[in-house]
C-alpha cells in the first residue's frame, strides 16, 4: 500500500517538485557589512579629511602672501568643526533622506537629523553607515573650504562663517540631493561620480560671485601679490594629489575593480594636466614654474573627479589635456581681461576644470572611449547633453545662492575688513597672531 502510494504521480511529484519550489522562493535579501570595503572606506575617510587639514590648508597658506597665511588655516580648520556639526544636526538628512512631495527633487526632509536613525547595526550598501555618513562629511568639509581661496586676504572671519554656513545650507545640500540622494540630476541620469557638479562647480561659481563683490585686494593688480612660500605650496598640492585617490576611489563605496580604475585614472589625468600646463607655460613665458605645475595637477584632479567611475584611461589622458589647457586660459587670459580678483584661482580651477570635466564625461564615459558604457538606449549626445543640463542648473543655482548670502551677510556684519586691516594683514588684526615675520 505505502509503495503504491509513493508510485502514484501526484504523490511522487510533489517530493520532486519541493526542492525547485524551495529555489523558486524568493528570499528577502539582508544588508551586509564586507569588511573589505569597510577598510577601505575607513582609509578614505581618512585621505579626504587629509585632503583639507592639512592639505588643502598649506596649499593655500603658502599661495597668499605672509601676512595672511593664518587666516587661510584658521579660515580651514573653522571649516572642518563648522561643517561636521552642521551635517550631523540636519545636512545629512538634507542631503540624502527623501523630501516630501515635488521637493524630493531638490532637497531631502528632516527624518535623519541628529542622526538620530543610526546606530552600530545600521548598513549602507555593503558598509556600515556611520562610514558612509563619514566619508560624506568629509565632502561638506572640502567644500566650502575650497572657496575661501577666491577671497583670500580680505573677508571678516565673521562673514565668512555666515557665508559659508547659509551657502551650505542653500546650495551645496541642494545641489548634493539632486545628485547622490536620488533628485533631479538622478532622474536625469547624470553621472557625476564623485562632485563634478555637487563640490567643484559649485565652489567655483560660489568663488566667483565673491570676489566680484568683494572687490579686488588693495593694489591688485598693480603692486605685485606674490605667494610668500611656493615650497609650502607644492607640500599642500602633492597632499591632495595622494588624497584625491580618497575622494575618487572612494564614491565607490566598495574595494573593486571600479574603485581601482577611479583611482588609476585619477592619477593618468592629473600627471598629464600637470604636464601640459607645464609645456604651455614653458612655451609662452620661457620658462616652466613649479607654481604652474602643481596648479595644472590641480585642474586635472578636479576635472576627472566627476568621470572617475566611468573613464577609461583614453578618457583620463583627454579631460587631463582639455581641463588644463582651458584652466591655464582662465586663469591666466580671462582673469586679467575681465579684472575679477579670484585670489587663488577658484574659479579659473576649480569652477572650470569642473564644467570641463563634467561635460567631458558624457563622452569618456562612452565604450569607444574605454569607459564603461553608457545604459541602453542612450547615445553619447544625450548623455553629454544631460551633463551639460546639470553644469548649467548648478552654475545658476550656486550663483543665485551666492549672491542673495553675500548681499545679506553685507547689510548685517558688512563683508569686507576696512583697508588699514588689509594693509597691515589679517594675522595680526583678526586673529592677534602672526605665523612669519614680514
Amino acid at each position: 500500500m505505502i509503495k503504491t502510494l509513493w508510485k502514484s504521480t501526484p504523490f511522487l511529484s510533489v517530493f520532486t517538485l519541493f526542492p525547485a519550489l524551495l529555489q523558486a522562493q524568493e528570499l528577502p535579501e539582508v544588508a551586509t557589512i564586507n569588511t573589505g570595503d569597510t577598510a577601505w572606506m575607513i582609509v578614505a575617510c581618512a585621505l579626504v579629511l587629509f585632503m583639507t587639514l592639512p592639505g588643502l590648508a598649506l596649499f593655500y597658506g603658502g599661495l597668499v602672501r605672509a601676512k595672511n597665511v593664518l587666516s587661510v588655516l584658521m579660515h580651514c580648520m573653522a571649516m572642518a568643526g563648522l561643517m561636521s556639526i552642521l551635517w550631523m544636526v540636519f545636512g545629512y538628512s538634507l542631503a540624502f533622506s527623501e523630501g516630501a512631495g515635488g521637493l524630493n527633487k531638490f532637497i531631502g526632509g528632516l527624518d535623519f537629523t541628529f542622526l538620530r536613525h543610526m546606530d552600530v547595526n545600521t548598513v549602507n550598501g555593503s558598509i556600515p553607515e556611520p562610514v558612509f555618513i563619514m566619508f560624506q562629511m568629509t565632502f561638506i568639509i572640502i567644500t566650502p573650504a575650497l572657496i575661501v581661496g577666491a577671497f583670500a586676504e580680505r573677508m571678516k572671519f565673521s562673514a565668512m562663517l555666515l557665508f559659508l554656513t547659509f551657502w551650505t545650507i542653500f546650495s551645496y545640500l541642494p545641489i548634493c540631493h539632486m545628485a547622490w540622494g536620488g533628485g533631479l540630476f538622478a532622474d536625469w541620469g547624470v553621472l557625476d561620480f564623485a562632485g563634478g557638479t555637487v563640490v567643484h562647480i559649485n565652489a567655483g561659481i560660489a568663488g566667483l560671485v565673491s570676489c566680484i563683490m568683494l572687490g579686488k585686494r588693495t593694489g591688485y593688480p598693480n603692486d605685485p601679490i606674490k605667494p610668500h612660500n611656493l615650497p609650502l605650496a607644492v607640500v599642500g598640492g602633492s597632499m591632495l594629489w595622494v588624497g584625491w585617490f580618497g575622494f575618487n576611489g572612494g564614491s565607490q563605496l566598495a574595494a573593486d575593480g571600479v574603485a581601482g580604475m577611479a583611482v588609476l585614472v585619477t592619477h593618468l589625468a592629473t600627471a598629464m594636466a600637470a604636464l601640459t600646463w607645464m609645456f604651455i607655460e614653458w612655451f609662452r613665458h620661457g620658462k616652466p614654474s613649479v607654481l604652474g605645475v602643481i596648479t595644472g595637477a590641480v585642474a586635472g584632479l578636479v576635472a576627472i573627479t566627476p568621470a572617475s567611475g566611468t573613464a577609461g584611461p583614453a578618457g583620463a589622458l583627454l579631460i587631463g589635456f582639455c581641463s588644463s589647457a582651458v584652466c591655464f586660459y582662465f586663469a591666466t587670459r580671462v582673469k586679467k581681461k575681465l579684472g575679477y580678483d579670484d585670489s587663488l584661482d577658484v574659479f579659473g580651477v576649480h569652477g572650470v576644470g569642473g564644467i570641463i570635466g563634467a561635460i567631458l564625461t558624457g563622452l569618456c564615459a562612452a565604450s569607444f572611449m574605454g569607459g564603461i558604457g553608457l545604459d541602453d538606449g542612450v547615445s553619447v549626445g544625450a548623455q553629454v547633453w544631460s551633463q551639460t543640463l546639470s553644469v548649467l542648473v548648478t552654475i545658476v543655482w550656486s550663483g543665485v545662492v551666492s549672491f542673495v548670502v553675500l548681499k545679506v551677510v553685507d547689510l548685517t556684519v558688512g563683508l569686507r575688513v576696512s583697508e588699514d586691516i588689509e594693509v597691515a594683514g589679517l594675522d595680526l588684526r583678526l586673529h592677534d597672531e602672526q605665523g612669519y615675520e614680514i
